[in-house]
């Protein structure tokens, strides 16, 4: 048994609350089970200086990760001085993963950022903030689509990612805090609707696993994202 009562292939309580914030071009609240993420999008004109120097047409996406104080059971100190490593390691996930689902080139000389930020971590913060910064910058650019400035065929094709990992030999979905804290293997998927994948991350805590339990988990994690990704569609179609 679960330390919640899910059954091992079942996702957590999942809320999404779109436009929660009112200045940015596009924001959404997530909850997943305890965890809880709020993702903010800001558009800029122009493309990064990098793109300019490089003659590279287009826009850019790049995401930012940070949790609150009191995100977390102790009272973690904010990051005065710079992200953490831990940090920087997700923005740079998020980043990748976002970017993967849109055509770049189509966007025009903007920079979007996504800001992600944790007010509440109980496992899957990162793979919370790349389903949540999905919808958010896609909500962003509903208005330029509408408009005619951005092309709809920009938006490739939706992203969302989710935790798996094996618990006593049990291969398990979206892993609370308390599962992801003993589990002997961790991993995090993120995939496209096509069910193409974008990043794996994985980790045997323990001793080395098989293949066959990969490939377990990988599967688990896609029928996961499905089901994340039929969400998605639902708060963006209504």
């Amino acid at each position: 048994m679960r330390p919640d009562g899910r059954l091992p292939d079942q996702l957590r309580k999942i809320e999404m609350l779109p436009g929660y914030l009112d200045y940015a071009e596009g924001s959404l609240l997530m909850s997943l089970g305890a965890t809880r993420v709020l993702c903010s999008v800001t558009i800029e004109a122009g493309a990064p200086r990098w793109m300019q120097q490089q003659n590279r047409p287009g826009g850019w996406i790049t995401a930012e990760y940070a949790m609150l104080p009191r995100a977390t059971l102790q009272r973690t100190p904010r990051e005065i001085n710079g992200p953490s490593g831990r940090s920087q390691e997700i923005r740079r996930l998020v980043s990748r993963s976002l970017r993967a689902a849109f055509n770049l080139e189509l966007l025009g000389e903007r920079t979007f950022i996504v800001d992600c930020d944790v007010l509440q971590a109980d496992g899957g913060t990162r793979t919370a903030s790349i389903t949540a910064g999905y919808v958010a910058l896609a909500l962003a650019m509903k208005p330029l689509v509408a408009s005619g400035e951005i092309p709809a065929s920009a938006l490739l094709s939706p992203v969302a990612a989710v935790s798996v990992g094996l618990l006593d030999g049990q291969p398990l979905l979206d892993l609370c805090y308390q599962e992801d804290s003993n589990a002997q293997a961790d991993m995090n998927v993120v995939m496209n609707a096509r069910g193409e994948i974008i990043e794996v991350q994985c980790t045997a805590e323990g001793a080395p696993f098989s293949r066959h339990l990969f490939d377990q988990l990988l599967d688990l994690a896609g029928e996961g994202i499905r089901r994340l990704i039929q969400i998605q569609q639902q708060i963006l179609e209504a």
